[in-house]
């Protein structure tokens, strides 16, 4: 009986106090280092013009279907039928002024055009996939008001991508 007796004082006791203090220093220390080290980076989102099936079955208006290969070796810009130009690396990776020069040189000629096809191959590195689409999207011109600065000229913003044809 007194086994008995003991148990139910036991029971009818407060329950013991849990301890937290351990883990609240845990949280004091661990929520300060997570937003010290998280990354806050600024994504920018670029619309890409992706052909339908009703755009593929109309009737294609004969202008200028502008194609910026990229190679290792350098870049290629195309007609989509015949090269208008080579452009070959430099010592330190592509050559996107010479790129944007001949883009604004078409550009003057093709004034109605906004679209243009950057091709890839398999291996391009998504920098250079940037860079390119940089290039083909806008360049900077001298700004005719006022003297000193630059603007943003539109070249051919309309953008789609898709893989190299073979060499």
């Amino acid at each position: 009986m007194n086994r008995v007796r003991q148990r139910r004082a036991r029971r009818d006791r407060d329950p013991a106090e849990l301890n937290i203090t351990a883990f609240l220093n845990l949280m004091v220390i661990l929520v300060p280092f997570l937003l010290i080290t998280a990354v806050f980076s600024r994504m920018a989102i670029l619309e890409l013009q992706l052909p339908t099936a009703s755009q593929q079955t109309e009737e294609p208006e004969e202008k200028l279907r502008l194609e910026v290969i990229v190679r290792k070796e350098g870049l290629i810009v195309a007609d989509g039928q015949t090269r208008i130009a080579d452009i070959k690396n430099t010592e330190d990776g592509y050559d996107y002024a010479s790129l944007t020069e001949l883009l604004e040189q078409i550009k003057a000629s093709n004034q109605d055009v906004t679209e243009a096809s950057v091709l890839l191959e398999p291996d391009t590195p998504y920098d250079v996939l940037v860079h390119v689409m940089d290039a083909v999207r806008a360049t900077e011109q001298p700004d005719p008001n006022k003297a000193g600065e630059t603007i943003q000229a539109e070249l051919f913003p309309e953008i789609a991508l898709g893989d190299a044809p073979g060499a």
